[in-house]
């Protein structure tokens, strides 16, 4: 029997809704897990998916090997040119952007992620690769989540670098005529001839009979060559700045597709990079492995699309934008409130996935002398620059990819002037990178799909490249405007004794916690940071943090919540002392703020898949902040989109 439902609680019903989406310009922090996937969209999300209550510290330095192993795979690294590396090594943006990087990624992932967990953790150069080591019962173990192995001694724990080194090496004195010949190493290894060789190696469950390491890009031979020689290894800081987390954010109008599938469009395109990732198969060649650890997608790197039909015709573009001054709109679109003054519109354009293409296409009335100015600032509204001049009434489309490849964020304002210049539509579409591995993956059979809302903040971000040699590929962190004294101008390294380099931060809403995350350099146990925060423009300063010695490479992450009451702005400062060598490699500081019209409001999820060639399609509208549902597949599921957009 249908139930009955007076047309009063539907008109109720009904405005309820509307209220939520008057009240709600932004939903932040929208997620969609699944229960085949594990969560790994922030550092905090990864713990409580790979970190359980009661583990040991070998248990815990297993599971963090083990989600790199799962997220990530090796190829050629993506080029981001924001760190002093150029390629990024933050283990939760390789994890959800790229899904794939060189040895040096996987090592920062492994010791970046082992250290978030409470443990030490460091990294190792050798021969022709990177490999990272973390610390547990008061020895040191040797985890390549890279090139995936680890090697076990007789009793059970596992081998470090220096062990390992010094077992092929003294194997290699009763076998001298294979050292340096891969092609000799290569034909020893089958038919498990491999575990005739070095005793440490002969344990490595990572080995197939033949010697090959699970990606059958390298093998024994491999490893025999790169610890082959223990005074060609030397510990080295594979380090990044920590701060990146996936928060996807809707407006109304606003649309985020993500594909398990690409068009080709990758980070580096404008290089000509090839990158055989593209086309990889889970399960096949390079990525045979990866289906064996729970990997369901089709492929590895995703492109997906972000557009925001700007509401131009509703009184709601008001609380969407971050600056909406002399403006007022209607039913015939924006227009100026005062028409002898300029009327300005700035809208945020954050994003959780880099930024690969962008467009806007704009529909406008043009009143004679009139003109409508669009600029673009990335970094967060300091300096802007014109995009595009219209004069006439009409469609224009206005290319934005020179001005916005890959960023994560930047900032758009049109200004308006003449009386009778009208702003009739505004749509912006943007072409992102996202991994195909880290999405919400369905299975066969029953799938539980968890969606959740909130809390309901955004992000100012601080990082440019402190190489200056990445200067015209993205941002420099002079792009910031920071004030410096004593401080190399490259590289941030203290210029003497001592230095000090200062960095303002504003945001559109009330400030809740200000982190930070630095890769850097104190070689001397007396060289450091110190950081610190203040919110009266310099007159006094909390503790953030310390970066100290002795360190020839070290990263660290910090959380600060002191932050006072109804603050928006904030200088970060960063004071060093050097008797040695002081200095920055990689800094990002990330202020976290409340969103000024935030709140819940539906949001339409829809999957779309297909079960033996025939497509199927599931649509929820999530009407709470926390909800789970079923989505059954009678098939293996051809994954093809996960859409979130508002519902209304």
């Amino acid at each position: 029997m249908r139930r009955f439902i007076p047309f009063f609680f539907v008109l109720v019903g009904l405005c309820c809704f509307d209220v939520l989406a008057a009240e709600s310009a932004i939903v932040s922090h929208i997620s969609v897990t699944s229960d085949k996937t594990e969560d790994v969209s922030s550092l905090e999300a990864w713990k409580k998916s790979f970190i359980k209550d009661g583990m040991s510290d070998e248990q815990k330095a297993m599971a963090v090997w083990q989600s790199v192993v799962k997220f990530r795979h090796q190829e050629t690294p993506p080029d981001e040119f924001l760190e002093a590396g150029m390629h990024p090594h933050d283990p939760i943006k390789d994890f959800n952007v790229y899904g794939y990087g060189q040895c040096c990624c996987a090592s920062a992932n492994v010791e970046n992620l082992a250290r978030y967990a409470g443990l030490e953790a460091r990294g190792w150069g050798i021969i022709g690769h990177s490999v990272p080591e973390v610390k547990w019962g008061g020895a040191w173990h040797l985890l390549d989540g890279s090139l995936i192995a680890y090697f076990p001694k007789n009793d059970g724990q596992l081998a470090g670098v220096s062990e390992i080194a010094q077992n092929i090496s003294q194997w290699y004195q009763a076998n001298p005529k294979l050292k340096g010949n891969e092609n000799a190493l290569a034909k020893f290894m089958q038919r498990g001839n491999w575990k005739t060789g070095p005793e440490l190696l002969r344990n490595c469950p990572s080995y197939d009979n033949n010697g090959w390491l699970p990606a059958a890009t390298h093998g024994w031979y491999s490893t025999m060559q790169e610890y082959g020689d223990p005074a060609k290894t030397f510990p080295y800081e594979y380090g990044t700045a920590l701060g990146y987390e996936v928060n996807v954010q809707l407006r109304k109008g606003e649309k985020l597709t993500r594909n398990w599938s690409n068009k080709g469009l990758h980070v580096n395109e404008l290089e000509g990079k090839n990158l055989s990732v593209l086309t990889a198969v889970p399960g096949k060649d390079q990525l045979r492995y990866s289906t064996k650890l729970g990997d369901l997608a089709p492929g590895r790197v995703g492109n997906g699309i972000l557009e925001y039909a700007v509401p131009v015709k509703s009184a709601e573009l008001a609380d969407a934008a971050i600056e909406y001054a002399n403006l007022t709109s209607a039913n015939d679109g924006t227009s100026l409130k005062d028409a002898q003054q300029a009327g300005v519109l700035i809208l945020d354009m954050p994003t959780s996935y880099v930024y690969l293409s962008g467009r806007a296409e704009i529909k406008a009335a043009i009143s004679a002398g009139g003109s409508i100015v669009a600029a673009v600032s990335d970094n967060n509204g300091l300096d802007w620059k014109d995009a595009a001049t219209i004069r006439q009434t009409g469609e224009s489309t206005i290319d934005l990819k020179n001005m916005v490849y890959r960023r994560y964020d930047y900032r758009l304002r049109l200004t308006l002037t003449g009386a009778g210049t009208r702003l009739e539509s505004l749509a912006i579409s943007h072409d992102v990178q996202h991994s195909q591995r880290a999405l919400p993956a369905l299975d066969k059979g029953k799938n539980t799909i968890t969606f959740a809302a909130g809390p309901q903040e955004g992000t100012v971000t601080i990082q440019g490249n402190t190489n200056l040699e990445a200067r015209g590929k993205n941002l420099l962190y002079t792009d910031f405007h920071p004030v410096t004294d004593g401080i190399q101008k490259d590289m941030l390294f203290l210029a003497g004794g001592k230095g000090a380099i200062t960095f303002a931060i504003n945001t559109p809403g009330e400030m809740k916690r200000i982190r930070l995350g630095a890769h850097y350099r104190a070689r001397d146990k007396r060289d450091a940071f110190e950081i610190a925060a203040s919110f009266d423009e310099g007159k006094i300063w909390k503790n953030i943090g310390k970066l100290e010695g002795p360190f020839a490479g070290n990263s660290k992450y910090f959380v600060f919540t002191d932050v006072p009451s109804g603050k928006r702005s904030a200088l970060v400062r960063l004071t060093g002392v050097q008797i040695n060598t002081t200095g920055i490699h990689d800094l990002r500081i990330d202020a976290d703020y409340a969103q000024p019209h935030g709140g819940f409001a539906p949001i339409k999820v829809t999957y779309v898949w297909s079960e033996a060639g025939i497509e199927k399609r599931d649509t929820h509208i999530a009407k709470t902040a926390n909800e789970t549902y079923t989505i059954e597949c009678a098939e293996k599921p051809l994954l093809k989109s996960l859409i979130v957009e508002r519902a209304f």
